[in-house]
């Protein structure tokens, strides 16, 4: 009698994959499953190498700007301490010098911040 082979019959157990990498897993890549979930990402500056955030670089800034007008957090601009600190500082100087708003247009057109 022969012996079936082993490709045709799936062992019985548990899975050694999580679902989510089985998912987006490439065939034939068996890596490792992530243990602390997800990919630290990257600061934008640190990968391009900028040294310098220059405040003139106004279509530059306004990545780093909500539709409020206020300055994103680290958290939603990916960039380290160092360069949030020097973003900050270039928007606040692009303001002062009227390059960048202080205030979003619907809220200045509405003149809801005065009583």
């Amino acid at each position: 009698m022969t012996q079936p082979d082993n490709d045709d019959i799936a062992a019985p157990g548990p899975r050694t994959e999580s679902p989510e990498t089985a998912r987006n897993a490439a065939p034939g890549d068996e890596r490792k499953p992530r243990r602390f979930g997800r990919r630290r990402r990257v600061c934008i500056m640190c990968a391009d190498h900028i040294k310098v955030v220059d405040y003139k670089n106004v279509g530059f800034l306004r990545r780093f700007i909500s539709d409020r007008a206020r300055i994103e957090t680290r958290r939603k601009s990916s960039a380290c301490a160092k360069h949030q600190r020097a973003i900050a500082r270039a928007i606040k100087r692009a303001r002062h010098l009227a390059l960048l708003p202080y205030t979003a247009e619907h809220i200045r057109e509405s003149g809801m911040g005065h009583r």
